[in-house]
């Protein structure tokens, strides 16, 4: 049985973004747990095909610094961020924006019974990779997608409309799309992308 943490970690994994503590640990795990290997197989496909295609460049240097700058000053101005939010470690780190697991507690949405935990921040690139999770029982609301949608199953049930996604599926929206009332029985988690200006994305931002 694959955990919660141990999904979180992989998806952080995937990313290029988890710690080199909590990397050595999970690195240590995948070499021992077979249903975590075929997870992660599972969630760079997804990623790859979903945010990284293969003509992608790397943004401009200057924009890179320019981000990181704003992003010190924050943390100089909120001395309980530079806590959670680590400082990039090397020139070749090209995040805009990370939240570890302490930074990363989940985040309830509007809907009850729903969360939402933002992994990484890409504005040059226009996307942002999120944790979902609905509690059992939990009914969100038929809604239009504002951009495109991508969601990978990582455990539990997620109905859309006649589908019921499991462990492993994979699904995507265009933008302009409806999408009708979505639920699961038993309770889920997911791991999305989203475009930057999605509704969520602002929200998953804005301070507690």
């Amino acid at each position: 049985m694959i955990t919660e943490q141990q999904q979180e970690q992989a998806s952080l994994y995937v990313l290029g973004v988890l710690g080199e503590e909590e990397k050595a640990s999970f690195t240590a795990e995948l070499r021992r747990n077979e249903e975590l290997r075929a997870l992660l197989r599972a969630l760079e496909h997804t990623v790859q095909k979903s945010i990284l295609p293969a003509d992608l460049h790397q943004p401009p240097p200057a924009l890179k610094e320019k981000v990181l700058s704003k992003i010190r000053a924050r943390t100089v101005k909120n001395p309980e961020a530079s806590q959670s939010r680590p400082s990039p470690t090397s020139s070749s780190d090209s995040l805009k924006f990370l939240r570890t697991k302490a930074a990363g507690d989940w985040k309830a949405l509007p809907v009850p019974g729903a969360f939402v935990k933002l992994l990484s921040f890409e504005r040059a690139r226009g996307y942002a990779v999120l944790l979902g999770k609905l509690d059992p029982g939990t009914r969100y609301p038929a809604h239009i997608n504002a951009g495109p949608e991508d969601f990978y199953i990582l455990t539990g049930d997620l109905h859309v409309g006649a589908q019921v996604l499991g462990p492993g599926d994979f699904h995507h929206a265009d933008a302009g799309t409806t999408h009708t009332e979505n639920y699961s029985v038993e309770g889920c988690t997911l791991l999305a992308v989203l475009t930057v200006d999605d509704p969520i994305v602002r929200f998953a931002m804005e301070p507690p």
